[in-house]
């Protein structure tokens, strides 16, 4: 008789902590969620959704971007009629930047050259007035390029801090319930402490693809900045002495 309740209790114990391990699920989770974990998942959820949006929208833009940049650069430079290379800018998609900015140079150089004798031409030269316009445009085309990468570092920063709180919740309802019931096994505390950890395990997988893109998107922005700030040399240089630095002036 003792040998067959000695022989029952490992079972017991392997049937209970079968029991607990079920309890660990994300089914299980889903099932036992109260205001504060739907709360939690539901940031988190919305958080993945809004920086893999990004994400893919990002990488759609700076592909296009960097597969038309050097297209657009050494077209508009090559041709050697100056209005043929204005035209060519302005057939150029809305979303392509180097168009833009060019576009804005021209523009200003045009305009100043309609106020000559005016209190506009006397107030800024040709250099200077097609200086602040390039600026300009260099800066709204910065800032363009920066779309979403405020969503991807704040979930990078915040996501784990908002699963390390379903993190907490789940552990305390695993005391409440150790406390209201006096069972402190595995199969009392194991739904609650599964649920607190795959809560930090989805905070982590939130915020791990959201810092990775943050810091591809930036280094890629920070060679498209370079080239912007290049191209705008070259521009302010051709609009106000008709000519690149080592060209001949009046080529065009």
């Amino acid at each position: 008789m003792l040998q067959e309740t000695t022989a029952a209790a490992p079972a017991a114990a392997g049937g209970n902590n079968a029991a607990a391990l079920q309890q660990m699920g994300f089914d299980h989770l889903i099932q036992n969620f109260d205001v504060v974990g739907w709360a939690v998942f539901i940031t988190l959820s919305v958080m993945s959704v809004m920086s893999w949006y990004w994400i893919i929208v990002n990488f759609i833009k700076n592909t296009r971007l960097r597969g038309r940049a050097d297209k657009v650069i050494s077209t508009f430079w090559e041709t050697p009629n100056a209005q043929d290379a204005i035209r060519f800018m302005e057939e150029q998609p809305a979303s392509e930047p180097f168009s833009k900015i060019a576009l804005d140079a021209a523009q200003a150089a045009a305009h100043h050259a309609r106020q000559d004798g005016s209190r506009l031409a006397e107030s800024l030269n040709r250099s200077e007035f097609v200086d602040r316009a390039l600026r300009q445009a260099v800066t709204r085309e910065s800032s363009r390029l920066e779309n979403g990468l405020t969503v991807l570092a704040t979930t990078g920063s915040t996501a784990p801090f908002v699963g390390l709180l379903g993190t907490v919740w789940g552990i305390y309802h695993a005391l409440i319930k150790i406390g209201s019931s006096g069972d402190a096994s595995i199969s009392a505390v194991a739904g609650p402490v599964g649920e607190a950890l795959i809560m930090t395990a989805i905070g982590l997988f939130v915020a791990i693809p959201a810092v990775l893109a943050y810091n591809f998107f930036v280094r890629i922005n920070r060679v498209t900045n370079n080239q912007f700030d290049a191209f705008a040399h070259d521009l302010h240089d051709f609009f106000a002495t008709g000519s690149r630095v080592g060209e001949v002036a009046g080529k065009r």
